[in-house]
């Protein structure tokens, strides 16, 4: 499990930006972030550990948002062959083995493309496939599509990694004018350092950080005009 380290300072900080101390779970969407069997097997080529130790916080965040009539979405890391879908050819090279075998495993269909059989999702939850770090970047644009049919306005950010994907999305999120909540129990990447400085840039900046205890203490007590 991460040993989270936030400062203060970076908290207060961005205390002026973004600082929500409630939630309408109607308009809010919880975004798991890409925990695939790829990123959380202990085999798999990007397997991690840290990713492993968040299944139970994104699991129960989940039951309680679906319990308070919020959204649950799932997306997955995936490569396509062929334009728009497919990254720039420079960015990976196939021809080196260890690249090839990154890319094989995040093609659909692939057992290691799939959500980790300990991932909660519900037949009701979107599951969708992005192809950029950020999945409001995938030309696709499959996220935005089920977010406006939703009418989300608050996304809360948990799953791996912290520093590339969820970051990515949270930045991109509050930028097309979501309020974000990145989960800083609920959100992995390889090392504490990777973690705690995506969350220190985040909280300054992008997105409020909470614990998913805290979040789903703020599901039990919904928006209303006394407490806005």
């Amino acid at each position: 499990m991460h040993k989270v380290a936030l400062p203060d300072w970076a908290v207060e900080r961005g205390r002026y930006l973004n600082a929500f101390a409630t939630i309408d779970p109607a308009r809010t969407a919880l975004v798991v972030i890409d925990m695939q069997n790829v990123f959380v097997a202990p085999e798999a080529v990007f397997g991690n550990p840290h990713a492993l130790d968040i299944i139970p916080a994104v699991n129960k965040l989940a039951a309680a948002m679906r319990m308070a009539g919020g959204s649950v979405i799932w997306t997955r890391q995936t490569v396509a062959a062929h334009p728009p879908l497919a990254m720039a050819p420079w960015q990976y090279d196939p021809a080196i083995p260890e690249v090839r075998r990154a890319l094989t495993s995040m093609m659909p269909g692939s057992v290691v493309h799939a959500l980790h059989p300990r991932m909660s999702a519900a037949p009701g939850d979107p599951v969708i496939d992005k192809y950029r770090y950020s999945a409001f970047a995938c030309p696709a644009g499959g996220l935005e599509s089920v977010l406006r049919e939703r009418d989300i306005e608050m996304l809360l950010i948990a799953g791996t990694l912290t520093n590339v994907c969820c970051d990515s999305t949270a930045r991109d999120g509050y930028m097309r004018g979501y309020k974000v909540v990145v989960l800083s129990d609920a959100t992995a990447a390889v090392s504490d350092e990777e973690h705690n400085a995506a969350l220190l840039n985040l909280r300054i900046n992008f997105a409020d950080v909470l614990g998913h205890e805290a979040v789903i203490r703020m599901l039990d007590q919904p928006e209303t005009e006394e407490n806005v």
